[in-house]
């Protein structure tokens, strides 16, 4: 028998169910942002994320999938979606559109890393991208939005931490001290961190292994080494992030895994998701249309939530997610009453009122399934109850019995609909 390949899998319903409301609150939230949707395609030149992500980030170095194509050149499947959100505003010359360029994107990425519990090889990304302005005001607007994203969804819980990374004019100078305090302790970190500490020093605070961390405490911090530009600029966030009450905590290693962050960069963890609890991430990427080839200053900061953790946190603090949850079973006794019912249930669906029909067994049977299926309530239809006008309505939970008319029935079941 053929499977999944490894790290990959297929999303069923319920889980679907799930998966669909997430989705459409996120589009909801961007529409109240003035967000506009992107589709970009799935695999790209590869040198587009080797230049824009980093050759030294383990994405570039050890996660893509690479091939050569028939025409000898190399291409990638997206590891992740901003680089080619900069390419097709460079290429479309989104810069000559008036205001900000406040674009998102829902779909797959690839990345060929270990799956672990909420990551996979295949894995979905909820992101945005906010391109045309330098202002904190800017970044903590983009903050505010993806947390109202989370809450709106029906997740509690998580934790907001930030950080500011500088840019080209401060970082070098914190960049060498690094470099120069890690040669005395490297050879008591991890394999990777000790290739770091020489290649790409700043990957270093990024990295997640137990053991590295106390380490890792010791080393400078970026915050202590702020250019005058910088400084001010992650003061402003903070206090726009006051300003709307939304609690954080100032995390001076909190790096990211990508080169062309700059500035501030943030991260949101929760708990249901382990030692890899990171949600969502983001930050500005001041430089990085320029690298990508812009003759234009084209300033930027966005965010991607991991869609497969979200959902996973989603369905652990709920238990039991209210977007799979059946509304209604309707058991009809007989051919007419099924007639009948099938009347009923278009005309409940059309107020989306969840609804499945028994199309066949007898009562007993009916019941086990709605029971089954979660359903809130089971709507017996027989000959008797058509003549009369009325209804059998039993509530799931409670085993309680009534009859109900049509009109009771439906602002029973349309409320909160």
């Amino acid at each position: 028998m053929i499977k999944a390949v490894k790290g990959t899998r297929d999303i069923l319903p319920p889980d679907s169910r799930v998966w669909n409301r997430v989705e459409e609150t996120a589009r909801r939230v961007f529409a109240a942002y003035h967000y506009g949707e992107i589709r970009t395609p799935i695999f790209e030149e590869t040198a587009l994320f080797a230049r824009g992500v980093g050759e030294e980030t383990d994405i570039v170095s050890k996660e893509m999938y690479t091939w050569e194509d028939r025409d000898g050149s190399s291409l990638t499947l997206r590891p992740e979606n901003t680089a080619s959100v900069i390419r097709a505003y460079i290429e479309h010359r989104l810069d000559q559109r008036p205001g900000l360029q406040k674009l998102y994107y829902i779909g797959p990425m690839f990345r060929r890393e270990r799956p672990q519990k909420g990551r996979y090889r295949q894995f979905s990304q909820i992101g945005a991208e906010v391109i045309g302005s330098e202002s904190p005001a800017v970044d903590a607007e983009v903050i505010e939005m993806v947390l109202e994203i989370l809450s709106q969804c029906g997740l509690s819980g998580f934790h907001l931490v930030i950080n500011s990374v500088g840019c080209k004019n401060c970082r070098p100078a914190f960049l060498a001290l690094l470099r120069e305090r890690l040669q005395d302790v490297k050879g008591q970190l991890c394999g990777d961190c000790q290739r770091r500490a020489d290649t790409n020093p700043l990957r270093v605070l990024d990295c997640k292994v137990p053991q590295d961390q106390p380490v890792i405490e010791t080393l400078p911090s970026i915050l202590d080494h702020l250019c005058e530009v910088c400084k001010p600029h992650f003061a402003t966030v903070r206090q726009f992030l006051d300003d709307r009450g939304i609690q954080y905590e100032v995390r001076p290693r909190l790096v990211r895994g990508l080169d062309y962050y700059m500035r501030t960069t943030f991260e949101v963890v929760h708990g249901s998701l382990g030692a890899q609890n990171s949600v969502l991430g983001g930050g500005r990427y001041d430089g990085l249309a320029e690298s990508l080839g812009s003759r234009v200053h084209s300033p930027g900061i966005g965010f991607s939530i991991g869609e497969d953790r979200l959902v996973m946190s989603v369905e652990e603090a709920s238990q039991n997610a209210s977007g799979g949850a059946l509304d209604v079973f309707i058991a009809p006794l007989g051919a007419e009453p099924l007639r009948h019912a099938a009347g009923l249930a278009h005309e409940l669906r059309r107020h989306n009122v969840r609804v499945e029909i028994a199309f066949e067994g007898k009562l007993k049977r009916a019941l086990e399934l709605a029971n089954k299926l979660n359903a809130r309530y089971t709507l017996i239809v027989g000959e008797t109850e058509m003549a009369a006008g009325v209804y059998a309505l039993k509530n799931m939970t409670s085993g309680e019995q009534e009859t109900i008319s049509r009109e009771q029935l439906a602002e029973r079941l349309y409320a909160g609909k």
